[in-house]
């Protein structure tokens, strides 16, 4: 399955890129992740729990960055599996910004996502709607991080000068996609 998204950001091009490069900043516009654990300076281990009714499961993915140019483009490799091995992912995403002027940013993300198991029998029309409606809750709460209130960015903490920073953006999209078919499973 191929997802292709674009939105735009109000905030300049430096500080959208800064904001997806930590970790920690955008793992808390996506639902449910539970943990995000540096493994080197170019991976990540995330956790994501989900419940649907008295159902409960986990999904653990790494992230690695194959190739990044900041402040413009990244791209990575994300493997991971459902608890109990029940369903696995393999996603090669790229990321893309581009300033649209000194105030607004263009956010192009792509992935090429391959699920196998139990979660990867569900039709690609139903998996595509769901990926679509979490991508909209995502967007909306890296909108609300960075804009604040009133316009403002309001980026937090800049990533430390020794670590190269690690975009996670991806990584939301196809886990996006993963809770989506989960979603579709449970209900």
């Amino acid at each position: 399955m191929r997802i292709e998204k674009r939105f735009n950001v109000n905030a300049p091009q430096d500080q959208v890129w800064r904001f997806i490069t930590a970790p920690e900043q955008v793992a808390a516009c996506m639902p449910g992740c539970q943990s995000v654990e540096a493994l080197s300076p170019t991976k990540h281990k995330i956790t994501i729990k989900v419940q649907v009714g008295p159902i409960k499961t986990t999904f653990v993915v790494d992230v690695e960055v194959t190739e990044e140019r900041p402040p413009e483009f990244s791209s990575y490799v994300t493997t991971g599996e459902e608890g109990g091995r029940a369903s696995r992912i393999r996603a090669e995403s790229s990321l893309a910004l581009k300033a649209v002027n000194d105030r607004q940013t263009e956010v192009h993300y792509t992935s090429d996502i391959n699920i196998v198991g139990r979660l990867g029998k569900f039709g690609l029309g139903m998996m595509q709607k769901i990926a679509d409606s979490m991508n909209d809750e995502f967007v909306a709460a890296l909108r609300g991080k960075l804009e604040g209130a009133g316009g403002e960015v309001a980026v937090t903490a800049a990533v430390e000068p020794a670590r190269k920073p690690t975009s996670l953006l991806p990584w939301i999209i196809g886990a996006g996609v993963l809770l989506s078919l989960l979603w579709l499973l449970l209900r």
